[in-house]
């Protein structure tokens, strides 16, 4: 099995709100990403998707958008992003997930074989330019939730399995390497930590490795609208 990752589709199918506003690159994104998938993807691989999936604001809206990558091979693992209004419930997402091969990750985790997938939205971390005070409760409320994935981890997880962690947020700031997020991350053994919500000219690296953990970005403008393989 192969993991591929990509994040912020930002889909619009029920929602007026085209993406091409954010530049040329992003005109007709989806058929970008498509087309890349269906060369890349086998119905026994998956793909995590790191959240901000749809702008729809109602559950309706958001299972309009999924329902386009109903047609794509794989299983699918979602996290919620900062934009997934229509993220409301995960046992009424569930229940109307479009088939099989969606899953939902939401304080738990999920098993493939020998490599085990948890996540959450995460936030925005300490030394990152727009962390104020106000930031702290909701870090600090992101990072219980990292508590409870871990939680679910331990209860599956056999020796040689393989971690791989989704979160929405960069991990760590522009101006820290380090966070609770990244602690935790080391302290359970995370292999990979693939993440988002990066656009523009903001600078994080593509890939990079702190204390024996590889961090991929994989926002899909700065991917080129690209999956990323992670495993």
């Amino acid at each position: 099995m192969k993991v591929f990752s990509i994040s912020d589709l930002h889909l619009s199918g029920a929602a007026d709100k085209p993406m091409d506003v954010f530049g040329a690159g992003w005109e007709n994104h989806f058929e970008k990403i498509k087309s890349d998938w269906r060369e890349k993807v086998s119905d026994e691989d998956t793909v995590l998707i790191c959240g901000d999936i749809s702008w729809g604001t109602t559950l309706s809206e958001g299972l309009y958008d999924l329902q386009s990558l109903k047609e794509l091979k794989g299983k699918k693992v979602f996290i919620r992003g900062n934009h997934d209004f229509w993220w409301n419930g995960i046992t009424k997402l569930r229940d109307a997930a479009p088939d099989s091969s969606f899953y939902f990750l939401q304080n738990d985790c999920v098993k493939f074989g020998d490599i085990i997938i948890c996540g959450s939205r995460g936030w925005t971390c300490p030394g990152s330019s727009d962390y104020t005070d106000r930031d702290e409760r909701l870090y600090m409320r992101e990072a219980e939730r990292f508590k409870l994935c871990f939680k679910q981890v331990e209860k599956v997880r056999e020796e040689g399995d393989k971690l791989i962690v989704m979160i929405h947020y960069p991990p760590f700031g522009a101006k820290s390497s380090k966070s609770l997020f990244t602690e935790m991350f080391e302290e359970n053994g995370a292999d990979k930590v693939v993440f988002g919500h990066i656009h523009g000219e903001n600078f994080f690296p593509f890939r990079t490795v702190k204390n024996g953990i590889e961090y991929v970005l994989t926002s899909c403008d700065k991917v080129g609208f690209t999956l990323q393989r992670i495993i």
